[in-house]
């Protein structure tokens, strides 16, 4: 399951710095191959301490990490809602991600002039939001529009629709992300099916100087403040776009945790910023472990086995018999799958089986 991430923001807050600092080679946490696949989509794999462990009992052949494509949107700018700028092919690349990463600028820079005069995070969200919000006005129309006609000539499900696209309306209106709306399940179904671009989840990144990366400053103070008077608990990372771009220039993986540790950091922001796109969107990791390879796999929390299966290839979801389960702490613990059997740690789990993060799984499938 690709995982496809949308980094926004206005021009100038750092967005390219960091998205060009992420998916740099040379940034990676290890040495995994690195595309590009045209000028603004870049992948960076996912550093995972415990797929580089497993390699290490297991000797494969090779080792293959899991990955998230980002994707570099046009700086937006205000009127991008009524094509401004680059506005269109903006809000149409937004349409095409899983979840939104909002850069907002936190530091003040006399050499890098703000497309609006002063520093102002909690302004500069609310100029983004307020585009998203009128792109998602235009699209919920046209949909209420058709559910409204339908409804007219007594099409009950139309009439439930209209209903909810009329709640849903209500609070865009009233200039809220339609992220932040409480729905009923059936409700939130319909919300799904109009693709609109608040309702997706968002991680905001405040891009700070070097002083301010481990514990913020006046502007990441007032953006946590002011800034979610409509968003309980708001996904927020601090990274300094200016420092991941130097331990991109840097060559060995000593040199950057010494230049990390100077900081007073642990590790890189990129890290960071997976773990909390991860939490965001609700994803874990497991492994398949053999001789030609070691892997890692994302899917949902709460996917059972056959779901999980099937991210190799759908042949295994549709034929599925069996999992074959061994808790990855058991795996470290005992060196190697041979030793976890005769330990007889290792479970056979059926279709109900809900996969753990870590599992280190193999399958049994018939087609």
């Amino acid at each position: 399951m690709g995982l496809k991430c949308g980094i926004v923001g206005l021009p100038n807050v750092g967005k390219s710095t960091l998205f060009n600092a992420l998916t740099s080679a040379k940034a990676l946490a290890a040495n995994y191959p690195f595309a590009t696949k045209d000028p603004n989509l870049g992948v960076i794999t996912v550093p995972d301490p415990r797929l580089d462990k497993l390699a290490e009992f297991v000797k494969p052949q090779r080792v293959v990490p899991t990955a998230i494509e980002i994707l570099d949107i046009a700086g937006l700018i205000k009127g991008a809602s009524q094509g401004e700028g680059l506005g269109n092919q903006f809000l149409a690349n937004i349409r095409e991600v899983d979840a939104i990463i909002h850069v907002v600028r936190c530091f003040k820079d006399d050499n890098v002039v703000h497309v609006d005069g002063d520093v102002d995070p909690v302004r500069d969200k609310d100029i983004i939001d307020t585009e998203l919000i009128l792109k998602d006005l235009e699209a919920a129309e046209k949909r209420v529009d058709r559910a409204r006609k339908a409804a007219k000539v007594g099409d009950k499900e139309a009439l439930r629709e209209f209903e909810t696209g009329q709640k849903i309306m209500a609070h865009l209106h009233a200039g809220k992300p339609a992220r932040s709306l409480p729905l009923e399940d059936d409700e939130q179904e319909f919300l799904k099916s109009m693709f609109l671009l608040t309702a997706k989840p968002i991680l905001y990144v405040c891009n700070v100087d070097e002083k301010s990366v481990v514990s913020g400053n006046t502007y990441t103070q007032a953006f946590l403040q002011n800034a979610f008077n409509d968003e309980p608990n708001p996904e927020v990372i601090y990274i300094s776009a200016e420092i991941e771009a130097q331990i991109a220039e840097l060559e060995s993986m000593e040199e950057r945790t010494m230049f990390l540790e100077d900081m007073g950091l642990h590790e890189p922001g990129v890290n960071r910023l997976i773990r909390a796109a991860y939490h965001l969107l609700n994803l874990i990791t497991y492994f398949t472990a053999g001789e030609k390879e070691v892997r890692a796999w994302t899917i949902h929390r709460g996917d059972k086995a056959p779901q999980a299966a099937g991210v190799i290839h759908t042949d295994f979801e549709r034929g599925f018999i069996r999992a074959e389960v061994i808790k990855y702490a058991d795996f470290t613990h005992y060196g190697s799958e041979a030793a976890v059997k005769e330990a007889g740690k290792m479970k056979v789990e059926g279709k109900e089986y809900v996969v753990g993060d870590g599992d280190v799984m193999h399958f049994r499938f018939n087609v």
